[in-house]
Order: C-alpha cells, then structure tokens, then sequence
C-alpha cells in the first residue's frame, strides 16, 4: 500500500484528530473484498521524534491523541481481508497449539467490579489478565492493599489466570491532571509520588506472582528540557529498578506516543543510561509500532525480542494514536503474532482498549477468537508464502 508522504492533521466527522494525506487516491471499501490483503503493516519509515509532533510515514505530522473510541458497535474483524471472528472463544480449542499466551487488560472493563471482570477472562478463555492497579481494581492506595491483594492472589490461582500488573490509570493520583504527577514533573515530591505508586506496584506483582510490572515516562512538561527530563526519569526509576530487582518482578517500560520515552530508540537509550539492568525491560505496545516507529510491527517485534518482559496489543492506524478493535485499524496481525512466536515470549500479550470499557464484555469476547485464528495462521505450517485463511 502506497502513501503520499505529503499528509496533514485533520477532524473527521467524529470531531476525532488524525492524520490526513493529500493523496486523491479512494480509500478502500470496508466492504468486502475479494483481492488479496496488501501488508498494510509495512509502511515508509518515518523520523521518530521525541516529541508529540514528529515524522510520521516520512511527511510532517503530528502524532495525536485521537479522543473518545468511535464504532463501538462494529464487529471485530468486520475490514476488507482481515482475520474473520472465529466465534466463541470456548471454540477456540482448534488454536491451541499457538505459544502464545493471552490477556484482556481491566482498564478495558473499568465497569465491571474486579471479581466480575476476571471471572468472565477466565470463561471467555483467556490466559491471563493485565491488571491496572485503579480506585475500582486493586486501589493500589488503599489502607488494605496487602489483604485485597492477596484476596486477589487467591481469586487468580482459582481461576488459572496469570496477571501482569500496570500502571497507567489516568487519575489514581491527582483527580484532576490525566497521569499525573508523572516521574518527570518539576517538583522532587510530585516525581517522588509516581515513583512510589510503582513500588506499590512493584510489591503487589510480587505477591500476585505477576510476570512484570508496567509503567511508561509520562510526558515532558512545559519549560523543562530534554536533557533535564532524562536525568530525571533515571533518577526516578533507580530505586523502582532496585525494589523490582530484589523481588524478582521486572520493571517493563513502554514506550508512548507524545511522551518522552515514545519509541524502541528511546527505550534503549535508558537502558543504556541505567546500566543495562536486568531489571529493567520492555512493554511494547503492537498498535503504537503501527503508529510512530519506522520499522513495520513484526520488525519491531523481532527487534525488540531480548528485552520483552510484557506485551499489548490492539488495532491501530499510521499516525494517529487511537486504540482500535482488531479489523478497524491498518495491521496484519499474523506475521505480528509469528515474529512473537519466534522470540520465544512466554509473557501474557494483553488487549488494550481502554476506551472501549462501555462495552468491554464484547470485546473481550471478541478479540480472543481474532488473536487465536491469526495465531493459528501465522504458525510455521502456514508460512508456506500462500495467502492464509485469515486472508
């Protein structure tokens, strides 16, 4: 699929920014098709940027925060050539032979109470849950947390799900600034907040006996500079890297758009800056590679491969960060899924709409059938170079 590297930031109808081309060529019809799929998932490299406003697929754009989800009511899977809805996912057996081991995250089902959401994880099939540490899941404030996490500890091991534990609630610590305060705010108390909550973190995966712990920079605030706020963010973690080292809970940085760490490059440039702990590795997130890296998801997979320690994935598309259900956005999931296989994770690959909690019941039930069925088509007797079943 070919782009017009001249593009532009428009509204569509939705009122939803996102990135436009000037190319007059018609979209393609969501309607179906039958052509064969092109790899929408390789796309021109783009100049990542430490910023919000950066090169995206080699033309100036701005990478945006898309606002409230569209389509809720959409069948997953419902674009031209994509992986088809495979049904319930307790039909999902004929997929079990795939290495890879899903979740569903509860930010993506803040509606339901925590006991509601894990057990209807564990009917639909999942493997495991990517748990946001929130008022309404597991207050990681709360005066009890030690007892409500070990409530919690014996609700998974009664359910057979594995757990990773994030932290990206939005308001969990000031109710009114989204991820605030973050770990590169201007005042030592603010950062010393942040840092804090992923301790808490950092102890309540360790009596979850979670895989990692998830956490990301936060945005560089206004007036500080770049250097400044990467002296900052290191300090920060060095005591969180230590904690997560003795307990045995890597600490997995994700990379997010607009923020300061916002690409593999800038993962590794705090590793580097932190001495290549070990206890420190990588969340990467299959939807922002689609957005903002330059190389296509299943080279950033394969890339990122020694330093995965967590996993989230959902639709996407080039340029604009809006976390989408799978068949609404641009990426062909099986060679994702397959350059997954080949790194030999073994962690929990979490679905990650968190937008999407009005109906988060059905999507839950439908994104496991998706991500099962492109796993199926991305195993090696399906690499014959034959277009697949999904396709």
């Amino acid at each position: 699929m070919s782009r017009n590297p001249h593009q532009s930031t428009s509204r569509d109808a939705t009122g939803a920014s996102r990135v436009a081309t000037r190319d007059t060529t018609a979209a393609p019809s969501r309607g179906p098709s039958t052509e064969p799929t092109p790899d929408v998932s390789r796309h021109p490299s783009g100049s990542p940027a430490r910023e919000a406003s950066r090169e995206v697929g080699g033309g100036p754009a701005r990478v945006v925060d898309a606002g409230p989800a569209r389509g809720a009511s959409r069948e997953v899977g419902g674009g031209p050539a994509r992986v088809v809805d495979a049904g319930p996912a307790r039909d999902a057996g004929r997929y079990a032979d795939t290495p890879l081991r899903f979740g569903y995250g509860t930010n993506g089902l803040a509606d339901l109470r925590l006991d509601d959401a894990l057990a209807l994880l564990a009917d639909l099939g999942y493997d495991g849950v990517g748990l946001t540490l929130d008022h309404m899941h597991l207050d990681p404030l709360a005066d009890d947390l030690a007892a409500r996490t070990r409530r919690v500890a014996h609700r998974l091991d009664a359910l057979g799900l594995g757990v990773t534990v994030e932290t990206g609630a939005r308001y969990v610590l000031d109710p009114r600034r989204k991820h605030g305060p973050s770990l590169l705010d201007p005042d030592p108390g603010d950062r010393a907040r942040r840092a804090d909550l992923l301790l808490r973190a950092v102890r309540v995966a360790a009596d979850l006996g979670a895989h990692a712990v998830h956490c990301f920079s936060g945005v560089t605030p206004p007036g500080t500079d770049e250097e400044t706020a990467w002296k900052r963010l290191a300090e920060a973690l060095a005591p969180v890297l230590d904690a997560a080292g003795d307990a045995g809970v890597p600490l997995a940085v994700e990379p997010e758009p607009g923020h300061l760490l916002a690409t593999l490059d800038d993962f590794h440039r705090l590793r580097r800056t932190l001495g290549d702990s070990d206890a420190l590795g990588l969340t990467l997130d299959i939807g922002h590679c689609q957005c903002l890296e330059p190389l296509p998801p299943a080279d950033c997979v394969r890339a990122a491969g020694p330093w995965l320690r967590h996993v989230q994935i959902e639709d996407m598309r080039r340029g604009v960060h809006e976390h989408l259900p799978f068949g609404d956005g641009e990426i062909d999931f099986p060679p994702v899924l397959a350059a997954l296989a080949d790194t030999g994770y073994q962690g929990l690959t979490v679905v990650e709409l968190p937008r999407h909690s009005h109906a988060g019941p059905h999507f839950a039930e439908r994104s496991l059938p998706f991500l099962r069925r492109a796993a199926a088509a991305s195993a090696p007797s399906n690499r014959s170079g034959e277009p697949s079943a999904t396709h």
